[in-house]
């Protein structure tokens, strides 16, 4: 059990667990927080998990934790951890089962006053079109090959069949389309599931937001991004949906194989790892990348029904991608080790890449002032865009955290929350509300989760990213 005093303050906002706490670690565990996120993070096993994180093999620099942090499967949400190409592993649990969550931020040329009075018909027309909940799925399933083609080619599969623009791919992470993908590496049971998820939000945390423009921190930042006051835009939170899930499940039961054939030790059995080099790590490799495709069309695919619906109820107005982010996802990046760039395997579970500027993986409209960073708020609460610092490249790998964070247990947080007060709490912020269960919903009220605006805090006072803007919501869509 960890002591509390066993944990070096670095800074305000940097906390050190030593590598000699145990001679397992390879890497101390570092956690950015202040004192009371640092609190909440030692009531769950989030924090032990981190230390266990610090023991895989061939792991680089730290194993870092971000504001948000809570208990996850291996990994706590909010981990980063960076694996070298040729001594590291690949570990599922430092990816999670919702392979590639993540967040897409559409900007339009109006401002909030102009459709005010509109929200709640736009919701109306929006949720027909995007089904939501568990299990929802389209009516039509795809063939075998246009699946396969997604898997392979992701958000640039809709692209080319008119379903975007190519904008939308240059400012997207990875242009929406991650390298070495294998479709044949995904079961059989893994495409069933996500057949006919394609342009669907799916349940939990997943949600589809119309925003207004609340806060500018930096204009010129702004500026680039296309952002100003009171300025409409669309937020899409979702991932892989079963798809993602059932690679994740196919491939921690092979991992587990592997690891009793080979005599691994485990700290702990959920975090279960391959070595990259090796056939295991390679095919859950290219098998969670045609997920990971899978996720960024599916948030393609989501935007251009929500443009559909713009167009049809707005006229001609359009909605422009300012970023997509990816959440859970191991890549690999190019990356400053103890003064040597080197290749390295980055695990981001519950966690944001934050590129600064002059990086050359970000599109020539962004690289001169840094990469857009998306941190989404809860249900009614505010959301941020940030941009990426050349501080964190050198402190994160280039990692913000990808929310607030849960505080609550799903199960806590339903018998706590009063859902007609919950419905009365929305009405009088203004807020439009459309939900899949009200059942459910409970478990993604706010008091479920940290501030985001401490969390945040945290993150820009690290000097891992600077605040650009606040967005409000409007109008909610909850899976």
């Amino acid at each position: 059990m960890l002591n509390r005093k066993e944990i070096i303050k670095v800074n305000d906002y940097l906390w050190e667990i030593p590598k000699s706490r145990w001679d397992r670690m390879n890497v101390p565990a570092r956690i950015y927080a202040d004192e009371k996120l640092l609190e909440k993070a030692l009531e769950d096993r989030s924090v032990e998990q981190l230390i266990n994180v610090a023991t895989l093999p061939g792991i680089q620099k730290y194993a870092l934790a971000m504001p948000d942090i809570h208990e996850g499967y291996g990994f706590p949400i909010g981990g980063v951890a960076a694996f070298d190409r040729d001594e590291g592993i690949i570990s599922p649990g430092g990816v999670g089962y919702d392979i590639n969550c993540g967040v897409r931020l559409l900007r339009s040329d109006i401002s909030w006053e102009e459709i005010k009075n509109r929200i709640s018909f736009l919701l109306d027309e929006i949720q027909r079109e995007v089904p939501s909940g568990l299990g929802a799925g389209h009516k039509e399933k795809m063939s075998n090959s246009e699946l396969n083609k997604i898997l392979e080619r992701g958000a640039a599969e809709l692209v080319r069949r008119g379903m975007g623009e190519e904008e939308d791919l240059a400012h997207c992470e990875e242009k929406g389309s991650m390298a070495g993908a294998d479709h044949q590496l995904v079961s059989e049971r893994a495409k069933n599931r996500g057949r006919n998820e394609l342009g669907t939000l799916g349940s939990g945390n997943h949600f589809l937001e119309i925003q207004k423009v609340e806060k500018i921190f930096d204009e010129k930042t702004a500026e680039a991004f296309g952002l100003f006051l009171g300025q409409v835009t669309i937020m899409i939170h979702c991932g892989s949906r079963g798809l993602g899930h059932q690679v994740a499940t196919d491939y921690i039961r092979e991992f587990l194989r592997y690891a009793q054939k080979n005599g691994i030790w485990l700290a702990d059995r959920e975090l279960v790892w391959a070595k990259l080099d090796s056939p295991e790590g390679k095919n859950y490799f290219a098998a969670m990348a045609a997920a990971a495709n899978f996720a960024w069309a599916n948030r393609q695919m989501i935007a251009h029904l929500v443009r559909g619906v713009w167009r049809r109820v707005l006229g001609n107005k359009e909605l422009e991608l300012v970023y997509d982010v990816a959440h859970n996802i191991a890549k690999f990046e190019s990356q400053k080790i103890n003064g040597f760039t080197r290749k390295v395997c980055v695990h981001r579970k519950g966690a944001t890449r934050a590129f600064g500027p002059g990086e050359k993986e970000l599109h020539e409209d962004y690289r001169h002032i840094g990469q857009p960073v998306i941190i989404p708020g809860t249900m009614g609460t505010a959301s941020y865009v940030l941009v990426g610092t050349e501080k964190g490249m050198k402190q994160s790998f280039g990692s913000v955290c990808h929310g607030a964070g849960r505080l609550l247990s799903r199960k806590k947080a339903k018998r706590m929350v009063d859902i007609g007060k919950l419905q009365k709490d929305f009405e009088k912020k203004g807020i439009a509300l459309r939900v899949a269960s009200w059942r459910e919903i409970g478990e993604e009220a706010p008091l479920a989760y940290k501030d985001v605006n401490n969390v945040v805090e945290v993150v820009c006072e690290a000097g891992l990213a600077r605040k650009v803007a606040r967005l409000q919501p409007l109008g909610v869509i909850k899976g």
